[in-house]
């Protein structure tokens, strides 16, 4: 699985690299898509970035100018988007705006959970400030080289790139304020010690702060083992009441889980471009699915849950 999904990324990393966007790319393509013609497929990631996206970032996209226009289905606004180099813009797959529910305070530390091509990384930097600092976790080489030259780009000095997996964070205990997340968490098989890990590393009072796809309901048996499925964020995604149960298992208190957008109720609409759109067209019974923000909050004076 883990190998699926990695592969995945990197050849979303690829596409970007050559001018695409990284939601072209389907699950488990090899190839990038061409920039333009610049649809969500069917087959592809249900947490991607939206169509229209025209950035320029040392060369041109279906020749637009070098000019970014937002969707609202980016999770980001206008001003956003507007710092960032181009291709962290295009290599985004996030189902939501971690980075404004995390609320960052100038001085703090921020550690991004599955980082890709570093969007998030790259906005709590300029949040937190020349006195804080953010950290991008990803196992992609492909994403980490290509975050590395978004921060290159921009300029940016408060941040670093580290390679290794959410399940074995390589950051002492106590060492961040805030662990962020977007559209990731649902990708592991061992989501339980993904947030176990959020919480080591977590100071006191610090929080947790993810966008994730949530299931509401059952998904049938064959959506939960489809490796197509799973890696378009949809098959290894938590129900709302399995989400509360790991972050309490793993200490965190003050859990809140709340629904953004039902991307299932989108899709049978027809009626958005976007996450809904690119949603796997099978049957999901009486399943759905949505994007969601998980916050949590690490209680002062508790010593660090082993792994």
């Amino acid at each position: 699985m883990r190998e699926a999904v990695r592969a995945r990324y990197a050849a979303a990393a690829e596409a970007v690299a050559e001018g695409g966007r990284a939601a072209d790319v389907e699950a488990g393509a090899s190839a990038p898509a061409p920039a333009c013609g610049c649809g969500c497929s069917s087959g592809g990631e249900c947490c991607s970035a939206p169509a229209p996206v025209d950035v320029s970032s040392g060369g041109q996209c279906c020749s637009a100018p070098a000019q970014v226009s937002v969707s609202p289905d980016l999770h980001y606004s206008a001003e956003e988007v507007g710092q960032l180099p181009g291709n962290a813009v295009r290599a985004s797959l996030g189902c939501g705006n971690p980075t404004a529910l995390a609320e960052l305070r100038p001085g703090e530390v921020v550690l991004d959970l599955g980082s890709g091509g570093g969007i998030d990384v790259l906005l709590s930097a300029r949040r937190v400030g020349p006195t804080g600092f953010a950290y991008g976790l990803d196992m992609t080489d492909e994403m980490l080289a290509l975050a590395e030259r978004n921060a290159a780009e921009q300029g940016a000095v408060n941040v670093r790139f580290l390679k290794g997996t959410i399940e074995e964070v390589p950051l002492a205990d106590r060492s961040v304020d805030v662990v962020i997340s977007n559209c990731v968490i649902n990708l592991s098989n061992d989501k339980g010690r993904v947030l176990r890990e959020a919480f080591r590393v977590l100071r006191p009072d610090g929080r947790l702060a993810v966008s994730d796809i949530v299931v509401q309901g059952e998904l049938p048996p064959e959506v939960r083992h489809d490796l197509e499925m799973w890696v378009g964020c949809v098959a290894g995604a938590l129900k709302e009441d399995q989400y509360r149960t790991l972050l309490a298992d793993a200490g965190f208190v003050g859990i809140e889980v709340g629904v953004t957008r039902d991307l299932t109720a989108e899709r049978l609409a027809g009626s958005a471009p976007g996450p809904s759109a690119s949603l796997p067209t099978a049957d999901t019974g009486s399943g759905r699915v949505v994007s969601a923000f998980v916050r949590a909050v690490k209680p002062a004076g508790l010593t660090p849950v082993g792994t």
